[in-house]
This record gives structure tokens, C-alpha cells and sequence, in this order.
């Protein structure tokens, strides 16, 4: 079997569907040996915000010169993006052996009745392995969607569970109202581990509390007084921590996110957990600063964002983050159906000073149609909407237009993989170029949500 092919299986798994119980991961690790036994384990769940988290503590336990292994979802461009051993995505060669071992347990539970792994059981069983075999010392584990049901919730007894900001995403699965899907996040603390929470609305807060106490958990919550925001300068937002323990240290972060401090405190107050006295405050600082999570308002191309901001709490902090900057702007955007895109529409418009909108088509069967999308834009603002289904052409034509503007590309990961997908990796060399030369497409993997 080649890599190719092994990436092909993998994406033949029905993605959501019936998630399989708890207990079936459970099963499914045993038949893999338990590689995530003698381990220690952060677990991260959340709406927004979760994948930054781990990026940063990774980041911050690498500088602490620990072995660490990271599992994140979705991916953008790559299925190996999923997997990273001490701070290396996994290699193809390494991702296909360990999918052929994966392969062969999964067919001997085949043959004892059980059923065959999800998609995001079946890579979690392949990151667990490739883990084992790395002899990493730490495991930063993102659920993929929700937290009480989701496979990562295997992990019996983590360090600690961090859980990041909450909004209304995910509806159909995880329930209408914050106060459930809350109750789905909050579904991975576990009796007597540690909880760190962003205290960002109160009828997530109270579900939170609510079943740390029952579990005898003790929980802290992450406000926006744990941190002051000093300002960006050179596309770098700078804060400082309330806290003593980290002094009067002013931290940076490669990002103009102003949510991105409150995803970074979080982790820190996770780092001076498990670490206390003997934590590396300046080696975290330098790690923070050096992290650059993709798809997360990442500057592509020179004034050329992608962020992936795919529901309505995400946009909002994107308008928040860039709303008072002085140029024009652009907004590049699609969206897939079951999202609440027409609030994610009315939110730009009400808040941003654009002087155009381009609208785009994703290549997923659940993409939400450029004329519908165009149609909602319409009824939100007077300021012109294009529309054109092919992203090259829709890349070309707001790049063609961009004039000192900033553009910004979001409203889906689809899209933010569709783009990273199209933009070379010699895009430095593109970027000291007059004119920017869009590449021959290259289809990417599917990107996730």
C-alpha cells in the first residue's frame, strides 16, 4: 500500500456519523497495546480556541525540554498536520506504517464483532501509536467535536482539562443552547483532575463549575483580568498576566488575534500547574513568541489573512481583532450549510467598514451555495458582492483589486485549507514580487469543518 492510497482509506470513513461509544476506543487502544498508558495527558476541548491552546502548550513543553506529542484536528492541507512528534509532523513513511499496523488491529476486532473505528477514532488510534513508538513523555489532546462522547475522552486519568471559549457551533450534534453544548465540552473532566476554563459567558461558566464540583475537580476559571492587552506593532499583539508568578514579563505572540492572549494565558496557567517553581518562564516566553498556528489569522501572502473563524463567537473576535485597523479591506468569504452563516454575514456587515465582498464556492457536498450566500450579503450591505465559484478566479480577482487593501479570507476551514492548498511554499520568493502570481491549483486533503 502506498501513502496515497492509505490517506485515500482514512477518507472513505464516514466523518459524521454515529459516533462509537467511549468504551469502544477503549477497546479499540487495547487491541493496539494501551500506547497511551504511562503517559501524561492534557486534554483541550472547547469551541474556539482549542487548537491555539495546544499549540501553545506544546510549544511552551518542548521549551521546557519535555518529549511531547500533539494531536489536533481538523487538518488544513495535509492528514499529517494531525500528528506531531516533538514539534515534526509526521513524515508519509512513518504516517503509512503506522497506518498498516493501525490496519491490522483494526481488522482482528473486525473478526471478534466489534465495529470498525470512525474516522477520528481511527486516526487518534494511529496518533496514540506513533506516540508510543516516539516514547514521548506528554500528550496534548484536542477533542474533535464535543468532548463527553468524542474518542479522546478515552484517556482515563489526563493531567489536567483545559476547556476553551464557548459558542453556538455544532447545533444539530451537541444541543441549541450554550448551556448543552457546554455540557458536552465539560463532558472530559474527570473525577479529582484539575479544570481550566475561559470564563467567557456565564451559562457555560455555571454548567462548568457545576460539574467540576460533582466530580470534585478543582476548577479555575480564566477571565480577561488574568491578562492587559499592550498593543500590536509589527503584526505581533503584546500582554501582559495579572499573575505574580510570571513578573513583570511582557509576552508577545506572532498573531493580531485579540483573542489569541486569553488561548495563551490559558495555557500558561495550565504550564504553571504542572510545573510550578520549576517552570521555564523565559523559555515559555520565547516558545509563545515563535508559534505560528496556520489558519488562525495567518498572513499568507503580504496583507493577505486567512483565519479560521466558522461560526458566529469566532467572527465576532475576528471583527473585534480587526475592526479599528486603518486600511480597507476586503473580505474573501463561503461557508458550509449548517452553519448559522447568515448571522456570520450580518456581524461583518454591521461591524466591518469593507469596500467589497467576494463570495466563493468549497469543494465539499456541504458547501452553502454562492447565490444564497450572495443573496444574504446583499440584504446586509450596498457595498458590492461578487461571486465566483472557481477560487482561483475569486483569489485573482480580489488580489487583482487588493490596491493597499487587507484581505481577509475566512467563514470556513474549508476554505482556509483550500487556500493555504494554493498558495506556494516559496510564497516569501512570491511575496517580494510585484505582482503576485497565483500557482496551478493543487487540490488539497479535506480540511475538516
Amino acid at each position: 500500500m502506498t501513502y496515497a492510497e492509505a490517506v485515500e482509506y482514512i477518507s472513505s470513513i464516514p466523518k459524521f456519523t454515529t459516533k462509537n461509544k467511549t468504551e469502544h476506543t477503549r477497546r479499540f487502544l487495547e487491541f493496539l497495546g494501551n500506547p497511551q498508558e504511562g503517559r501524561k495527558a492534557i486534554h483541550v476541548a472547547g469551541t474556539n480556541g482549542k487548537g491555539s491552546v495546544c499549540a501553545y502548550l506544546n510549544a511552551m513543553l518542548l521549551a521546557q525540554g519535555k518529549n511531547a506529542g500533539l494531536f489536533v484536528s481538523p487538518h488544513l492541507v495535509k492528514m499529517n498536520e494531525r500528528i506531531v512528534v516533538n514539534g515534526v509532523q509526521i513524515s508519509d513513511e512513518d504516517f503509512l506504517n503506522v497506518f498498516e499496523n493501525v490496519m491490522g488491529k483494526v481488522k482482528e476486532m473486525e473478526a471478534a464483532g466489534l465495529p470498525h473505528p470512525t474516522f477520528f477514532e481511527f486516526l487518534f488510534g494511529m496518533a496514540m501509536t506513533a506516540f508510543d513508538r516516539a516514547g514521548v513523555e506528554y500528550l496534548v489532546l484536542e477533542t474533535g467535536l464535543g468532548g463527553r462522547l468524542d474518542a479522546t475522552n478515552s484517556i482515563d486519568r489526563p493531567l489536567a482539562a483545559v476547556i476553551t471559549s464557548i459558542g453556538l457551533d455544532h447545533m444539530a450534534i451537541l444541543g441549541n443552547t450554550l448551556e448543552k453544548i457546554a455540557y458536552e465540552k465539560a463532558g472530559i473532566i474527570k473525577k479529582g483532575v484539575p479544570v481550566f476554563y475561559a470564563d467567557t459567558q456565564k451559562e457555560s461558566s455555571c454548567v462548568i463549575e457545576k460539574r467540576a464540583a460533582e466530580l470534585g475537580a478543582p476548577c479555575k476559571k480564566i477571565g480577561k483580568d488574568a491578562y492587559e492587552i499592550l498593543g500590536i506593532r509589527d503584526k505581533h499583539i503584546a500582554f501582559s498576566c495579572a499573575n505574580a508568578y510570571y513578573g513583570d514579563t511582557t509576552w508577545t505572540l506572532n498573531n493580531i488575534g485579540f483573542y489569541q492572549p486569553g488561548n495563551a494565558i490559558l495555557a500558561l496557567e495550565v504550564m504553571r500547574y504542572i510545573f510550578g517553581r520549576e517552570g521555564n518562564i523565559s523559555a515559555w516566553r520565547e516558545a509563545l513568541a515563535g508559534v505560528k498556528w496556520e489558519g488562525r489569522m495567518e498572513e499568507i501572502l503580504p496583507e493577505v489573512y486567512v483565519d479560521g473563524a466558522h461560526n458566529v463567537s469566532a467572527v465576532e473576535s475576528f471583527v473585534q481583532s480587526v475592526q479599528d485597523r486603518d486600511k480597507g479591506n476586503i473580505i474573501l468569504f463561503s461557508a458550509v450549510q449548517d452553519k448559522d452563516y447568515e448571522e456570520m454575514i450580518a456581524c461583518l456587515c454591521r461591524n466591518l467598514d469593507t469596500d467589497f465582498y467576494m463570495i466563493t464556492l468549497i469543494e465539499d457536498g456541504r458547501a452553502a451555495q454562492i447565490e444564497e450566500l450572495q443573496r444574504i450579503f446583499k440584504k446586509y450591505t450596498e457595498k458590492p458582492v461578487y461571486a465566483k465559484e472557481s477560487l482561483e478566479e475569486a483569489l485573482g480577482f480580489v488580489m487583482d483589486h487588493q490596491q493597499g487593501r487587507t484581505i481577509y479570507c475566512l467563514g470556513s476551514l474549508y476554505l482556509t485549507g483550500m487556500i493555504k492548498a494554493f498558495i506556494p511554499e516559496e510564497k516569501e520568493r512570491a511575496a517580494k514580487s510585484r505582482e503576485t502570481r497565483i500557482p496551478e491549483k493543487r487540490r488539497p486533503c479535506n480540511a475538516g469543518l
